[in-house]
């Protein structure tokens, strides 16, 4: 048995120079115990043989994308992460395509690990509270945190970019992260006791979360999967929490009542000129609520005359990731909103444990109009042919031009189809980045309405796997192109 001593939890470079001197040794998986030093004394370590399994002492090559996901898939709190990742190290010896296989127990488990630091990386982001304490030094700001996953040292860079002209610390039980305006420091883990206790600025931040704060968008249940109660103790605003829920359908109840603001109406005489008779390769409307308006009063086909209204994009004017799907559903169309039914939901759920903040990418749909057919009560889905496809893909480049993502998901064949303007097998092309010629990058991807379509269980949780995997790729692409 060969036993290596890391010297610390997140030790990922002693683990990686660990595991290439076992892999060129010929060491085994199930030869190898991992520990942190000073926590196991069962063995002796116990220098290689000589000459065992000399072949493997070649120079070797992993990966990129397993070097990545293994210095992130480090620092989770799971004991077994030091053996998982050696086992697939191992493997690509003889299996180099093994981290494309995301069915495969081993890489689904560690992708599994990456999902879980990203996420946990993401909520150390966004919970993250400072308060005001002064030292010697004069004004500090101290934040107490319980991240799930050891993700404090990879995450601070991120608070000195957004808070380089303030002095402040993050305490975690892990390690606490220092700035004092020139360097970044790190110390031992600490006690909540450290932290200061409430001062005035938590009166600014309930105020302001009230005010943002949308009754008729509350979904407890998602709102919990993004906000879990257990971070709430360090949160001011957690104690408005209760009450706005607990109101929440009588504040939607007289939002309701009140008359719809309508838009100018220099806006919407615009919007139903260009609705019908822009041609194709006019520069289209100069702001997106010239396209929502318009949108609703297209005739560039007939899915109008069957559908509630049209449901334009909707999301941040700037949005880094655009999500494209195939068309409204029966819900959406109804609401007048993208992605709100159980597609919308699966969606949601995805890019949270893909670490993508889904306040941050715009969705919209390919066809703007839902196009069914009754069956009873019931209005079916029905798919757009190439021509509404064409018809519709005006508004989509509109959408694409005043918005500019760096990255555009097709989520399906349909919007595959109108992305790249050509018929994509989503299979064929998962996991590319395809350069369009406004130089976004797309990705191909299943849409989650095909998840729910799927029968079998083990086959939905591999294909919601791999959907998971398509929307954490094009999250690192949208980060990969953001300015150092």
């Amino acid at each position: 048995m060969q036993v290596v001593r890391l010297a610390h939890e997140t030790d990922f470079d002693g683990w990686r120079e660990a595991a290439r001197s076992l892999r060129a040794h010929g060491v085994a998986p199930e030869a190898a115990l991992w520990t942190v030093d000073g926590a196991a004394e069962l063995f002796a370590p116990e220098p290689p043989a000589a000459g065992a399994n000399t072949v493997a002492e070649r120079p070797f090559r992993v990966p990129k994308a397993f070097v990545e996901l293994a210095a992130k898939a480090i620092l989770h709190r799971s004991d077994e992460r030091f053996a998982l990742l050696y086992r697939l190290l191992w493997r690509l010896q003889t299996e180099p395509n093994l981290m494309r296989i995301v069915s495969d127990p081993d890489v689904a488990r560690a992708q599994e690990f990456g999902r879980n630091v990203s996420r946990a990386a993401h909520k150390m982001k966004a919970f993250v509270r400072f308060r005001e304490a002064r030292d010697d030094l004069g004004e500090a700001y101290v934040s107490w945190f319980e991240p799930a996953h050891r993700v404090t040292e990879a995450t601070a860079p991120f608070f000195v970019r957004r808070f380089t002209n303030m002095r402040w610390s993050i305490l975690t039980p892990d390690v606490c992260a220092h700035w004092d305006l020139a360097d970044l420091t790190f110390t031992a883990g600490a006690d909540p006791a450290d932290a200061p206790r409430e001062d005035a600025l938590e009166d600014y931040w309930r105020t302001y979360y009230a005010s943002i704060f949308n009754p008729a968008r509350l979904k407890v249940g998602a709102m919990q999967s993004e906000m879990p109660k257990r971070y709430w103790r360090n949160l001011p605003e957690a104690a408005l929490i209760p009450e706005l829920i607990a109101s929440a359908q009588a504040r939607t109840a007289e939002m309701v009542r009140q008359p719809a603001t309508e838009p100018s109406r220099r806006v919407v005489k615009a919007a139903v000129r260009t609705s019908r008779d822009a041609p194709y390769d006019s520069a289209g409307p100069t702001e997106l609520g010239a396209v929502a308006a318009g949108v609703d009063h297209c005739r560039r086909c007939d899915l109008w005359r069957d559908a509630t209204q049209g449901v334009p994009g909707q999301g941040p004017a700037q949005a880094r990731l655009m999500l494209v799907g195939e068309q409204p559903g029966d819900q959406e169309d109804l609401a007048g909103l993208p992605f709100v039914g159980p597609a919308g939901q699966m969606l949601d759920r995805a890019l949270a444990e893909a670490g993508v903040p889904r306040a941050e990418t715009f969705v919209t749909n390919a066809v703007k109009h839902f196009k069914h057919e009754p069956r009873g009560k019931r209005r079916i889905h029905k798919t757009p042919n190439a021509g509404e496809v064409s018809a519709c893909r005006w508004w989509l480049d509109a959408e694409r031009r005043l918005v500019r993502p760096k990255v555009i998901v097709a989520l399906g064949g349909t919007a595959a189809l109108a992305v790249f303007g050509r018929p994509t097998a989503v299979g064929q092309f998962r996991q590319q980045a395809i350069q369009l010629p406004d130089q976004t990058q797309g990705v191909v991807t299943y849409h989650p309405s095909y998840l729910l379509r799927l029968p079998d269980p083990d086959a939905k949780k591999v294909a919601y796997a791999a959907f998971v995997a398509d929307l954490t790729f094009a999250w690192g692409l949208v980060k990969a192109s953001a300015p150092a």
